[in-house]
């Protein structure tokens, strides 16, 4: 079995049932530190290249290191930009999150640069990729491959299930610091603003659409599960070395 249809299945398989993933977030451009958050035990990892300060070239080390763990890994593309999307699937990413998707004709040209003709205009040229699933057909890495789009803005919000009715959206992914900024929240406990949390997450189940978030602390996280989130990120690499490093300097003080 090739890695990218075992981490792709592994990931499907939990969802269908009902149960939550828990991914680590890499903002740092290092293959080390990427490879001990591959071995940490999450679900899945993300390489994130919107905010992150990963380079396209970084990502290459990063994910073979990532590789060795046998971790599924996402990326986190800049922006809904068909180039980067292809790229990232063929150095072998089991999946993409795309940011800042505000309508249904922008996730579905998401969609279109995750698969193969005649589903979708991704070029064929699997560098990588072909190393971890064993050349498999195109119409079997259509399947597999995970397309995540960001709904994090009102306008995203207000068009949400359109963009969720996209044949081939896997997973919508709440951005929770944009939707907070474009809704005008004045935090994220804000009543109103997890009224649209559960109403993203409501209208994914409706879907049959998998309900994805960042979630800034652990808390959140098992806030937000109880919400019918499943695919869930949890804190970042930059967070986890900082809070550890103020914590152990206090203490040592």
């Amino acid at each position: 079995m090739s890695l990218i249809r075992e981490n792709a299945d592994r990931l499907r398989e939990s969802w269908s049932v009902g149960q939550p993933t828990f991914g680590g977030w890499c903002s740092i451009p290092d293959s080390f530190a990427a490879e001990v958050m591959g071995h940490v035990g999450f679900d899945w990892v993300c390489i994130d290249l919107q905010h992150g300060l990963a380079s396209s070239g970084a990502m290459v080390s990063m994910m073979q290191a990532l590789t060795t763990t046998r971790t599924p890994t996402f990326i986190r593309v800049p922006w809904n930009e068909p180039a980067m999307i292809m790229r990232s699937l063929d150095l072998g990413a089991v999946g993409v999150i795309v940011p800042m998707v505000n309508d249904a004709a922008a996730a579905a040209e998401a969609v279109a640069a995750c698969r193969y003709a005649p589903e979708g205009t991704r070029s064929y040229g699997p560098t990588r990729a072909g190393l971890l699933d064993g050349a498999a057909p195109t119409g079997e890495i259509n399947r597999l491959i995970i397309c995540a789009v960001m709904v994090e803005t009102q306008a995203g919000l207000d068009a949400l299930d359109e963009i969720l009715a996209v044949p081939g959206v896997d997973v919508v992914f709440v951005g929770p610091a944009d939707l907070k900024v474009s809704t005008g929240a004045p935090s994220m406990d804000d009543p109103g603003y997890l009224q649209n949390l559960a109403h993203i997450a409501t209208a994914c189940r409706r879907h049959s659409v998998v309900a994805g978030i960042f979630c800034p602390t652990a808390e959140q996280a098992v806030a937000w599960r109880e919400l019918g989130y499943l695919m869930m990120a949890v804190s970042s690499d930059a967070r986890f070395l900082r809070d550890a490093a103020t914590s152990a300097l206090a203490a040592a003080r």
